[in-house]
């Protein structure tokens, strides 16, 4: 079990993220219009996945913000923004902010993805959400780059996650 801190509180964290190198764990998540969207859909394209815990968090939303304004530089990649929201509530973020380079996957239905990849926030207030994560996969789902960002309030290390891709 792996541990982050939210203002500076341990929380617990169930899982491990899939070390650099593994094959990263096939996943089903929500889509936009609530149908099932899987790790599969995106075959042959390299995977940035932003994992947070909402959008509606102001670190949530800025790094949903950075991942977009990047993805236009990355070549045969796809930036996956994945949250406990709602797909309503993230088509309505990204549309008002005028956010149309990522595409966001909602664990509504996708439990299996949150212990899977580690990420599953096992106790607190925020009990049962994804803590912050960067998770970096290649055309064949190879895992490039894994970062648990150990403040859950912290932005993840950009540079580090996009520099695999170039």
């Amino acid at each position: 079990m792996a541990q982050v801190t939210r203002r500076g509180n341990p929380v617990q964290i169930n899982g491990d993220l899939p070390a650099v190198g593994s094959a990263a764990p096939a996943f089903t998540l929500v889509g936009g219009d609530l149908a099932d969207v899987t790790l599969a859909d995106f075959a042959g394209k390299r995977k940035v996945l932003n994992i947070f815990p909402s959008v509606d968090t102001p670190t949530c939303a800025t790094s949903v913000r950075k991942f977009n304004a990047q993805a236009n530089d990355l070549t045969n990649a796809v930036v996956l923004c994945i949250s406990a929201d709602l797909p309503f509530a993230q088509a309505r973020f990204c549309g008002a902010e005028g956010l149309e380079n990522v595409k966001n996957l909602s664990t509504m239905r996708g439990t299996g993805f949150m212990k899977n990849y580690g990420v599953e926030i096992a106790d607190g207030p925020m009990q049962g959400l994804t803590t912050r994560a960067v998770v970096v996969l290649d055309e064949n789902d190879k895992v490039l780059h894994s970062e648990l960002v150990p403040e859950i309030g912290q932005e993840p290390d950009y540079d580090a996650a996009l520099s695999v891709l170039k």
